[in-house]
């Protein structure tokens, strides 16, 4: 097998145990990257020099990280103190920052390999980029994380970063086929990440097992290793389809059901669950915390660089400029509020199970997809993960979603593996 088809976690083994070094896998992974590249378009920055530069000098290193020699794609939203920060925005067009964001530091120390920068939506918002979709590229890869998803789909890197203000993790690991981890709010350090709604924004990883995901996770936010839970474990789960559920497509509602049963023919405690009343204004709330925030973290591009902005995000903008600031208050304390009602629904299950999508990835590159399924969460700032377990009519990924408690993104990774495990990965759909 290709090294770039190992994961994280074989490839961080494997060097520690000297079977295999850092150059040959990046060589791979570079095959892979130069080979597809001219369909995906996933990367807005690789230096392929670079690349093998690092490569060589993490083998000639005596103390190997956690993460030594694992190759890793950076949303470009996220500074990166060796390649151009660009925001998927001609205004910052060769923009190089002077420092690594905190996460992107904290996994070269662990012995990361920087890769590139992938593909973003501009400023993370609405408007895409070029990236296609690895499975058929006459459709979205989903946004705003288009490259990052793209990128660990297709074998090019086993891990990248992206972030979430609405649904950017969770929509592209859906109908990319792959894992998508969105932490508690907080979880992992945002500094060096260009904001868009301060409130909302999270970075998350990108990944296609569980494991990589928690070993990554691991490394950002130093917390103990899980401790993955024994095949006879009885989870409780949740079965929430929320206020969004009439929007769903078939593809999704077969997903979630069929999903329900396997887990409860497993031995899985599955019962249903309705999120509270207070909770069927988030779509409205989310709209407007996203819009007045992104307005006021864009006042300098909107004054100097206007023309600039996609005519999609310099339309959010104005519209964020014109809402009161009592309607914004009024709005984060109605989330306040379904934060502390959606609390103790955790007292009953261990996670919920939801939609990540309406259904699969959408024909066309001209719009990402609907963030509905997602948002919810987003705004509740809750741990989030999208499995790959489902396949639509068209054969496309449709990935199922599991909600945890707030903080305890741990339990909700041991709950995830053993899911996972039970339901098995949907097909790998390209033969490329």
């Amino acid at each position: 097998m290709s090294l770039n088809k190992l994961s994280a976690v074989e490839i961080a083994t494997q060097v520690a145990a000297g079977t295999i070094t850092c150059e040959q896998v990046a060589r791979d992974c570079i095959a892979r990257m130069q080979q597809r590249e001219p369909v995906l378009r996933a990367w807005s920055y690789v230096d392929p020099d670079l690349i093998l530069r690092q490569a060589k000098a993490l083998d000639a290193r005596t103390v190997r990280g956690p993460m030594h020699g694992v190759p890793v794609g950076v949303k470009d939203i996220i500074d990166t103190v060796d390649m151009p920060t660009e925001m998927g925005s001609p205004i910052y067009a060769g923009y190089r920052p002077q420092s690594d964001a905190s996460c992107v530091a904290l996994l070269r120390a662990a012995g990361a390999l920087i890769f590139g920068k992938t593909v973003t939506c501009e400023f993370a918002g609405a408007t895409p980029g070029i990236t296609t979709n690895p499975h058929d590229p006459a459709r979205t890869p989903g946004g705003s994380s288009s490259g990052s998803g793209a990128a660990v789909a297709d074998f090019m890197v086993p891990l990248a970063f992206g972030t979430q203000t609405g649904g950017s993790v969770q929509r592209p690991s859906s109908y990319c086929g792959i894992v998508g981890y969105k932490p508690s709010y907080g979880l992992i350090n945002p500094q060096g990440v260009r904001p868009a709604a301060e409130s909302l924004d999270t970075v998350g990883l990108m990944a296609r097992t569980v494991e990589d995901v928690e070993l990554s996770a691991r490394v950002l936010t130093a917390g103990a290793p899980v401790a993955w839970l024994p095949g006879e474990a009885r989870v409780r789960v949740g079965l929430c389809r929320t206020f969004a559920w009439d929007k769903a497509e078939a593809a999704t509602r077969d997903a979630i059901e069929d999903a329900a049963r396997r887990l409860s023919t497993a031995g899985f405690a599955v019962k249903n669950i309705e999120l509270p009343a207070s909770c069927s204004d988030l779509p409205l709330t989310r709209e407007t915390i996203n819009d007045y925030e992104r307005a006021r973290a864009m006042s300098f591009e909107w004054q100097t660089h206007r023309a600039q902005l996609s005519e999609g995000l310099a339309r959010t903008i104005g519209k964020g400029l014109t809402i009161p600031q009592a309607r914004y208050i009024d709005a984060l304390n109605l989330v306040e509020r379904c934060r502390r009602d959606v609390a103790p629904l955790f007292e009953r299950v261990d996670v919920l199970l939801t939609p990540t999508v309406n259904g699969e990835a959408p024909l066309g590159l001209s719009h990402t997809g609907d963030h509905g399924f997602q948002s919810i969460w987003t705004q509740l700032r809750l741990p989030a993960i999208t499995l790959p377990t489902h396949a639509g009519p068209n054969g496309m990924p449709v990935g199922l979603q599991l909600i945890g408690p707030l903080y305890e993104d741990r339990a909700l990774l041991a709950a995830a593996q053993l899911i996972f495990r039970a339901l098995g990965r949907g097909p790998v759909i390209h033969a490329a």
